[in-house]
């Protein structure tokens, strides 16, 4: 292994790899980055802020069990908190659409964290050195698998995400929505069905249905997130729990909450969990449903406001403005 120019040059079970010299990232990420040139999109802030989560937990976790060295922990755990802060987003190039169940973007973190790691620890980025290196493998990905951590990572990041922006924005929605419905109670208009007119009603009355549309899809939402706190981590491969210490599920969970303040749990069924993607799946439907609500809403509002002279012009939008939370 030798560095030349503007790249180093790394050498892995099938070869050697030029990766540029400046990249924290190695062999496995450039491998991927070369086979997966689908999209140009990679994996979201949120993700990737899930997955450095996850690593500074497991290397805290274990520590604690006494599984890796301290000197190595500490590092790794400054490291991940990195890529926590978003530092290095711009070192995460694989391709969101990638072969493996995740595999390379799992690498890609690994050795990030790895040769940053090896930095801290004051040695060199380039492979012809011989200092001391944290291995992504060995070290940072210690007691874990793809296989759990990237469902987990997904886990995480839909319960920030979730939590965090979309339920106090539909909250906002009901809020306003609720505020119209009073405001319009006294303005008498036509109820129509198929766009046939029908009986008198409340304008009040319209927007109250509105709003317990949304209220209604908000409880949906909410029920649906308890199951993301189920996180397989400890799992490894396959659900086995194979070369983790015993109590390393328990604790790196028990890490991960005490660092984001979430009440993620093991799954009851830890087979399940790896072999499934329940969860999203069940959210994708009601986040669908909000979907056909909104788009319901909106087109119920633009033909309302059609017009002026010979649309319904039942309705006056006002400009567009940008409503700040």
């Amino acid at each position: 292994m030798s560095s030349t120019g503007q790249f180093r040059i790394e050498k892995d079970t099938l070869g050697e790899v030029k990766v540029p010299a400046y990249a924290y990232y190695g062999s496995q990420t450039q491998r991927a980055a070369d086979n997966f040139q689908i999209s140009g999109i990679t994996l979201p802030r949120s993700f990737i802020r899930a997955q450095g989560i996850i690593k500074a937990s497991a290397a805290q976790a274990n520590m604690k069990l006494g599984e890796l060295p301290d000197n190595i922990g500490r590092v790794i755990v400054q490291a991940a908190e990195e890529v926590i802060e978003g530092k290095w987003d711009h070192q995460f190039i694989v391709d969101v659409y990638q072969a493996g169940a995740g595999t390379s973007q799992n690498m890609n973190v690994n050795e990030i964290i790895g040769n940053r790691a090896t930095e801290l620890l004051g040695s060199s980025l380039d492979p012809s050195a011989n200092d001391f290196r944290v291995h992504p493998h060995n070290h940072v990905n210690m007691s874990q698998s793809t296989n759990d951590t990237f469902p987990s990572a997904l886990h995480i990041a839909t319960v920030e995400n979730i939590s965090e922006q979309l339920l106090p924005a539909i909250e906002r929605l009901v809020k306003e929505l609720n505020v119209k419905s009073e405001e319009f109670n006294s303005i008498i208009k036509s109820g129509r069905t198929h766009l046939h007119d029908a009986v008198p009603m409340k304008l009040g009355q319209e927007f109250a249905g509105y709003t317990d549309t949304i209220r209604f899809v908000y409880e949906n939402i909410k029920a649906s997130l308890d199951p993301f706190y189920e996180i397989g981590l400890g799992g490894n491969a396959i659900g086995t729990v194979i070369n983790t210490h015993p109590d390393y599920p328990q604790t790196v969970i028990q890490e991960i909450n005490s660092r984001i303040n979430y009440p993620f749990r093991q799954p009851v069924e830890m087979f399940s969990f790896m072999q499934n993607r329940n969860a999203a799946l069940r959210m994708m439907s009601v986040l669908k449903e909000l979907a056909v609500h909104l788009i319901k809403i909106t087109s119920d509002l633009r033909l309302l406001s059609s017009g002026p002279r010979t649309g319904l012009a039942e309705i006056s939008l006002p400009p567009f403005s940008l409503v700040q939370p």
